[in-house]
């Protein structure tokens, strides 16, 4: 998926970055991999016969020789990167790729040898940087209005011809995964994985139960992480950072910062703010099913804007439910609210005042704040609360392919398919056995157009019958935290 990673004034200063450790010491190997001239040598692997000073000479070359006014910002740099579950590219295949990404951007069009000149860096496995400078060798200066849009073309056919995961559109809802070094990083200190992935997880469920901005800034300091608060002139908070304690960089001399918009796209401190739902009173817990079987029926006939609040609103709910679900089935739970993560976020505008909406903060609330004492009931308890999840999903996955959301349907019936796993942890049966009694869900359909509907999933299995609606949670949700 090629990327703007914007302008800039100094083609050495960011060739040093490039080439340079990383802001999270996450370079490893920089190198080229391509650029406008064949044989060209690589600074970090030829420095005898090109230093990275020579090769800025050579980049800004066309631009110092320009006659007339020269581009305010002439370094034009683009980030192209693949999945991380996606097999690791040759450095033929990234030159490839950097070839006709160059060219779809109109940098430097096949045949054109009077194009600007440009390079590319592979400094990780999964993706390359482009650099260009913004003067053609011939004087004139190049044409790359819409230049992102033209490259993800070619991003496609490359994904088709060499199986790779396809690209999400242009709707900034594809979940920000850490990259190579990150993880190598993370596998070098011992840790299960890698810090944004952490930060993600603990940003997220802060927010999710947060109800002002000081409530969500406890949480994170509560979790355990480090905050760092922006203030505008008059004082106010407009946004934040976290870092994980001991994740540093540049020799251990500061600690990496990750902005709420850089671990994800929703984790602004605006889109938190929409966050915000008053507090609901413990007393409320007995209702959660059936509110979350409610919000699930009415977001399955919600309109574009509303059932975009909705499914936003039910990503929390399940981050909630991850954070505070019995030990048997958390990580299963975990695994369905990190799948749904992408199901939340959905292209276009959003309202935020839907009663399917209200249900789901409600749930997730009640959840939160419900005693340990008042969560009797056990195994079907538990089991009660997943039913009530996956009929939610379903009805979100629903929704999702009425709207054509392609890679927001597949997240959202990945995450349904692991709480009907998690539904059968709760007795301790395999899911396969058909010997226990049977279970029957109610499914939501939504009403979506011929050949839109919502595939049926099949019933949980091997679980026991449904308790009485009004069953409080099991002990095992987690201990509540009262404020």
């Amino acid at each position: 998926m090629p990327k703007k990673a914007g302008s800039g004034e100094s083609t050495a200063d960011l060739l040093a970055y490039l080439f340079g450790p990383g802001n999270h010491d996450e370079h490893t190997d920089p190198h080229l991999v391509a650029a406008w001239t064949p044989d060209l040598p690589c600074p970090a692997r030829n420095p005898g016969r090109m230093t990275l000073a020579d090769l800025a000479l050579l980049l800004d070359a066309p631009v110092d020789a320009l006659r007339g006014p020269k581009p305010a910002e002439h370094v034009w740099h683009v980030s192209v990167r693949n999945e991380p579950d996606d097999r690791t590219l040759t450095g033929a295949e990234w030159a490839m790729v950097a070839a006709e990404m160059v060219a779809a951007a109109g940098i430097a069009p096949h045949g054109d040898a009077a194009a600007c000149r440009w390079v590319a860096v592979r400094h990780a496995d999964d993706h390359i940087h482009l650099v260009a400078t913004l003067a053609r060798q011939d004087g004139r200066h190049p044409r790359i209005r819409g230049d992102i849009p033209n490259m993800h073309p070619a991003a496609r056919t490359f994904e088709t011809a060499w199986d790779l995961t396809p690209m999400s559109l242009l709707d900034r809802t594809a979940r920000r995964a850490p990259v190579t070094g990150e993880r190598e990083k993370a596998a070098r200190r011992g840790l299960p994985e890698a810090a944004r992935e952490s930060l993600q997880r603990t940003v997220r469920e802060a927010a999710a139960l947060a109800t002002d901005d000081a409530d969500f800034l406890t949480r994170l300091r509560d979790a355990g992480v480090r905050v760092r608060e922006h203030h505008d002139e008059n004082g106010a908070l407009d946004g934040y950072a976290v870092a994980q304690p001991g994740d540093r960089a540049d020799q251990g001399s500061r600690p990496v910062w990750f902005s709420g918009r850089t671990l994800a796209y929703d984790l602004s401190l605006p889109r938190i703010r929409e966050r915000f739902h008053p507090a609901v009173a413990p007393a409320d817990l007995a209702l959660a099913h059936t509110r979350i079987r409610e919000a699930a029926t009415l977001l399955a006939r919600a309109g574009r804007a509303e059932g975009a609040g909705d499914v936003a609103a039910l990503g929390d709910l399940l981050v909630v439910a991850a954070a505070t679900s019995p030990t048997v089935v958390r990580e299963k739970v975990r695994a369905a609210a990190a799948a749904f993560e992408q199901a939340s976020r959905t292209p276009g505008t959003r309202t935020l005042h839907g009663t399917a909406r209200a249900h789901f903060k409600a749930s997730a609330r009640a959840l939160e704040h419900a005693p340990r004492t008042a969560r009797g009931g056990g195994a079907p308890a538990v089991l009660n609360l997943l039913i009530a999840l996956v009929e939610a999903v379903e009805a979100a996955t629903a929704w999702h392919r009425a709207q054509h959301h392609h890679a927001q349907t597949r997240a959202a019936a990945q995450a349904a398919a692991l709480l009907r796993e998690a539904a059968t942890l709760t007795t301790g049966t395999p899911a396969h056995t058909t010997t226990a009694p049977r279970t029957t869900t109610r499914t939501v359909q939504a009403t979506p157009a011929a050949g839109r509907g919502p595939v049926v999933a099949p019933p949980v299995t091997a679980v026991p019958p449904r308790p009485p609606t009004g069953t409080h949670l099991g002990p095992g949700l987690g201990p509540g935290r009262s404020r």
